[in-house]
């Protein structure tokens, strides 16, 4: 009898020992099948952000490599109309709205994407003053217009000190390139006054100094629609390489489509003004 209770309770122990080492088993296997499969997960994820970070790069690089390979194809002249460089296309003008954004440059901008008609977007600092104006010069910009350089308060810089002139024109680029990631290529000082100073700065700038051929919408005649489109199509002033001056109104929002759709007729192609050399 006491042989069967030391074999009984041996069996027992044995049955014991082999439970817990089967759970310990499972529960090993377990965390391991866990831990597997976090690491490859992470794996997965660590693959995707790799993947994603050079998917960006290549894209950064291709637009770069695009730029770069995009040649100037027209000069400005001491005029201030556009030449063509080598063989581009001598029957352009170049479509410019200055004041902007006021009130109706952003309507402006949709007309002329509809139309597939480039433009430059001369802005005025005191105007990108909101956040709404904010977005709205955003817009414009990622509509695919360029911006230039108005000037902060439209004064006229032969007027002002050369610390004045210093501010009204590099604090323009500065919130243009807050704004839109992009400093200005273009300068056009208001009343086309320049001064010494004023040129001294837009080169400093990397900007190129633009005036222009002809404009009217400011003349109490042609604030209408119809009146400033024939006017500006109309007019003996137009040439090969035009710049054609237009400003922040309604009516001239109004009569833009007319004017595109005549200058087309008349055989002029809307020039792109990333194609103008910057120098």
């Amino acid at each position: 009898m006491k042989w069967f209770y030391i074999m009984l309770c041996a069996m027992f122990l044995l049955g014991c020992s082999s439970e817990a080492g089967t759970e310990t088993e499972k529960a090993g296997g377990k965390g391991s099948t866990s831990q597997d499969e976090g690491t490859e997960k992470k794996s997965r994820n660590d693959d995707k952000e790799v993947d994603s970070k050079e998917e960006q790069a290549e894209n950064k690089e291709e637009n770069e490599t695009e730029k770069t390979q995009t040649k100037p194809e027209y000069k400005m002249n001491e005029m201030y109309a556009l030449e063509p460089i080598a063989d581009a296309n001598p029957q352009v003008v170049l479509l410019t709205i200055d004041d902007a954004p006021d009130k109706y440059a952003l309507d402006m901008a949709h007309i002329l994407k509809r139309l597939e008609a480039p433009a430059i977007f001369f802005v005025n600092g005191h105007f990108i003053n909101t956040p709404e104006k904010e977005k709205m010069l955003k817009e414009i910009y990622d509509l695919g217009f360029v911006i230039g350089n108005h000037t902060y308060s439209h004064s006229d810089l032969t007027t002002l000190p050369e610390e004045k002139q210093l501010e009204e024109i590099v604090s323009v680029n500065d919130i243009v390139e807050k704004v839109t990631g992009e400093r200005p290529k273009f300068f056009r000082a208001p009343f086309g006054k320049n001064t010494d100073k004023s040129k001294e700065i837009a080169a400093q700038e990397g900007m190129v100094l633009m005036n222009w051929t002809y404009g009217y919408d400011w003349e109490s005649q042609y604030k209408t629609g119809d009146a400033i489109s024939d006017i500006m199509v109309n007019t003996p002033y137009l040439q090969n390489g035009a710049n054609l001056l237009m400003h922040d109104r309604e009516w001239t929002r109004d009569g833009l489509e007319k004017m595109v759709q005549g200058l087309r007729e008349k055989g002029y192609d809307m020039a792109d003004p990333n194609l103008i050399a910057i120098e």
